[in-house]
């Protein structure tokens, strides 16, 4: 593999690249949607890019009969009876660097493909525990439940949750994450990966946080949030406004970087969505629908001086209006 096809692809490029491929495998695909998908492919180098590398996966994965994502979609002990199926020979070796090819560096690790629990791309879905703990997955979340008789442990593996945990239980609740640990003191609150840590949020009594270098637990109360990152935890911060309104199908922002709007919009929609970078510091408040972002995108035209470029609906950038162009 050439250097080029082994850099990673962004989560988003990656998304729209599986959602072409399985619409053009599905044999539905007409003459507009491969002129379509043509447009999407020549636009950028990191589409190329990202399509040789499904290629080059399902490839490796001819000899187990199958492509890479339909054996990613399969539950843990469903992928790992495959690979004992492959043996250990030449088989095997592809399949497992198939995956990691695949995962790549900016797209998440293989725990989230063989997690317990997880919802894909604008998917939502709350889990009721045997402690009847509530958890909420907000979309692309993973979760692993590792309850035993001396504790209740949840690992997130990505993604964000909200946890409401049963109180007729006496185990410790801990919540795990690759940053720290956070044990619950009969609570209801938030835990969000994020790019620089592991974002805790407490809507509800207190939770003690732990980074996970460290041994000095650190107690939130009601109404306050913090970065934990594997060697410390950031400065005690207010709750965001609405930090939980994603639980309701809403996103409510205030005084908020368009270009962090489009981030957090982006989540919940495959492929991707963009802001050219002359508007991305404007400033937006307000609320926004989840579950239909071209229906958000929209609310933003009378109120911003933006405009939505689709050049496909997988590819999809907020830019400046003509008109603001055009002033002096």
């Amino acid at each position: 593999m050439s250097p080029l096809n082994a850099k990673p692809v962004s989560a988003r490029v990656l998304d729209a690249a599986i959602a072409w491929q399985l619409s053009l495998d599905s044999g539905e695909g007409n003459p507009m949607a491969r002129e379509e998908f043509a447009k999407w492919h020549a636009a950028d180098e990191e589409h190329a890019r990202a399509w040789r590398q499904l290629g080059m996966l399902d490839q490796r994965f001819s000899v187990a009969s199958g492509p890479a994502r339909s054996a990613l979609l399969q539950s843990r002990d469903s992928l790992r009876r495959r690979v004992r199926k492959l043996g250990s020979g030449l088989a095997s070796v592809a399949l497992l660097l198939g995956l990691a090819l695949f995962a790549g560096e900016r797209y998440g690790q293989l725990d989230y493909w063989l997690a317990d629990q997880r919802t894909a791309t604008g998917e939502q879905r709350t889990l009721r525990l045997a402690d009847g703990t509530l958890i909420n997955l907000n979309t692309h979340s993973a979760v692993d439940v590792r309850f035993d008789e001396k504790q209740r442990r949840i690992v997130l593996q990505e993604g964000e949750i909200l946890i409401e945990t049963g109180h007729n239980d006496a185990r410790p609740f801990i919540v795990e994450t690759r940053e720290g640990h956070m044990r619950a003191l009969g609570t209801r609150f938030l835990v969000k990966r994020e790019e620089q840590g592991t974002r805790l949020s407490v809507l509800q009594s207190a939770v003690a946080a732990r980074p996970e270098s460290g041994q000095d637990e650190q107690i939130l109360k009601e109404g306050q949030q913090v970065l934990i990152r594997r060697d410390g935890l950031g400065p005690l911060l207010a709750l965001n406004p609405g930090a939980d309104a994603w639980t309701r199908g809403m996103l409510v922002v205030d005084n908020a970087r368009l270009a962090d709007l489009v981030s957090e919009l982006g989540r919940y929609r495959r492929g991707h969505l963009g802001v050219s970078d002359d508007v991305a510091d404007l400033r937006i408040t307000g609320s926004f629908p989840l579950h239909d972002t071209d229906l958000a995108l929209s609310a933003l035209l009378p109120t911003l001086p933006v405009a939505i470029e689709r050049h496909t609906p997988w590819w999809v950038t907020l830019v400046a209006r003509a008109e603001s162009k055009a002033k002096p």
